[in-house]
């Protein structure tokens, strides 16, 4: 499928934005000058991730009510099981209410020491199926969802992995947002294993930027994703040259949003890393033209 193939396609096409709460105010200006540039594209809705352990709560919940407050954006929040008893987690649900917040991105997360396993806290939620049953029954969330089209480093199959997913949708998730990865064809597989299994929800690709090729293979390795070999073979030597790291992952993203566009995907979910114009850019290959904003 070629760019002017995607841009003559009339069908609507939705875009969906990450982004990560600031940990200094140089961060926080980065952040918000990405928020701005994009917030004209009127994506589906943005969301604001949560570290491990819960470790950003206070700073997700700032940068989530910032959005509500003063963008016209619809933000959704991350939130996880891990160290955290129920208690405290519904309180931070209905905060979210309360400040404006209707769509959460539910996920059982990951412990507050790197690496270790994942243990439920003894007062806590035990799985993301019951932190999403938990969260439906405070208020009438939107709840998103991970899925993972290769498979997830503690899952003992890809059949465990679809298995855990239909138990996250039956919870009441509306939406399963894809773990990022290179290989098209796998997204696609993911799709329709999920389809047969009965997983009528939209799989949305979460398709993440590799102009930091070295940041990015760390991240692949925690949670699974491959990193192809060509890939690899394109970065090589360029360590020191961004610029032409940029254009290698402009090229590299508008090619798969190509390919994934042939296999029928709509819906699209962009991991922003803070950083704006990559983003923007593959978006309007997508068709997404900027409005003005009252």
């Amino acid at each position: 499928m070629r760019l002017r193939d995607v841009v003559a396609d009339e069908r609507p096409i939705k875009a969906s934005f990450e982004f990560f709460p600031p940990k200094t105010a140089e961060m926080e200006d980065q952040l918000w000058r990405s928020v701005k540039r994009l917030e004209p594209l009127q994506p589906a809705f943005v969301s604001v991730t949560y570290g491990a352990g819960g470790s950003t709560r206070d700073r997700t919940h700032a940068t989530v009510k910032r959005i509500v407050d003063e963008t016209t954006l619809k933000p959704a929040a991350h939130l996880t099981c891990v160290a955290a008893t129920r208690d405290e987690i519904d309180d931070v649900v209905r905060s979210y209410w309360q400040a404006g917040v209707r769509h959460i991105v539910a996920l059982r997360g990951d412990m507050p020491e790197a690496g270790a396993p994942y243990a439920a806290h003894p007062q806590g939620y035990a799985s993301t199926p019951e932190l999403i049953e938990g969260i439906r029954a405070i208020a009438a969330f939107t709840v998103s969802v991970s899925c993972y089209p290769e498979r997830h480093p503690d899952s003992p199959s890809l059949e465990h992995d679809i298995e855990l997913l239909k138990r996250k949708v039956d919870a009441g998730a509306s939406r399963a947002i894809g773990q990022f990865c290179f290989d098209s064809d796998t997204i696609a597989r993911l799709r329709d294993r999920a389809a047969a299994a009965g997983i009528s929800v939209p799989i949305v690709p979460g398709l993440m930027p590799s102009t930091n090729f070295k940041g990015i293979a760390r991240m692949a390795a925690r949670c699974g994703a491959g990193i192809p070999r060509w890939l690899a073979s394109l970065y090589e030597g360029l360590d020191n040259d961004l610029e032409s790291r940029r254009i290698i992952a402009a090229a590299v993203l508008a090619e798969q949003v190509q390919e994934l566009c042939a296999h029928g995907f709509d819906q699209f979910h962009f991991y922003t890393l803070n950083q704006a114009d990559l983003t923007y850019t593959t978006c309007r290959i997508l068709g997404l033209a900027p409005k003005e904003l009252s």
